[in-house]
């Protein structure tokens, strides 16, 4: 039978070390391998500046919860929800519900992207109020026109002596007012 992905709740902040526990508990009952692949705690790399030096830093997709491929069965249900840190399967109440093909795949391309080019923190919208924090238009206010997030620009129109000047910018180099 093919493994299917399931969702898991964990304590909020305790993803990590809940993934750690149930790598932990598959080593000392390698029984339970054959029917549990793998372990995932999805997360995305996004970018910010702090004292103008840009820092990657990763972000959960799902804050309190993880992703396991694995064969349910009664006593992998049972592994699972008796390993430490680990509050319950998402789903009916009595039965898991697995995730979908595609929806599985959506987030570990999303992952998978992110780790090539970070997203950026903030994320801005057209018409936004923006003003400008670093660069050659310091302390210029501005509007948002056109995000190009997979570039990390944005194109803002700024009044520069009276007049609206479109002018392409960084992310990082604007905050929201």
């Amino acid at each position: 039978m093919a493994k299917k992905w399931y969702v898991i709740h964990t304590q909020t902040g305790f993803e990590e070390k809940v993934k750690r526990n149930l790598e932990r508990q598959l080593e000392e009952h390698p029984e339970h391998k054959e029917f549990i692949a793998q372990v995932l705690v999805p997360t995305e790399q996004i970018a910010e500046v702090k004292s103008g030096k840009k820092r990657i830093s990763q972000r959960k997709f799902f804050p309190g919860y993880i992703l396991v491929e694995m064969d349910l069965n009664d006593k992998t249900w049972y592994f699972i929800k008796n390993t430490s840190g680990i509050t319950g399967f998402v789903g009916s109440k009595s039965v898991p519900l697995p995730l979908q093909e595609n929806e599985i795949k959506n987030i570990l391309t999303q992952s998978e992207s992110s780790k090539e080019k970070p997203i950026p923190k903030v994320i801005f919208e057209k018409g936004e109020a923006i003003r400008v924090k670093e660069g050659p238009f310091t302390n210029f206010n501005g509007t948002v026109e056109e995000t190009n997030l997979e570039k990390g620009k944005v194109k803002v129109t700024i009044s520069i002596f009276g007049r609206s000047t479109p002018v392409e910018l960084e992310t990082w180099q604007i905050e929201k007012v």
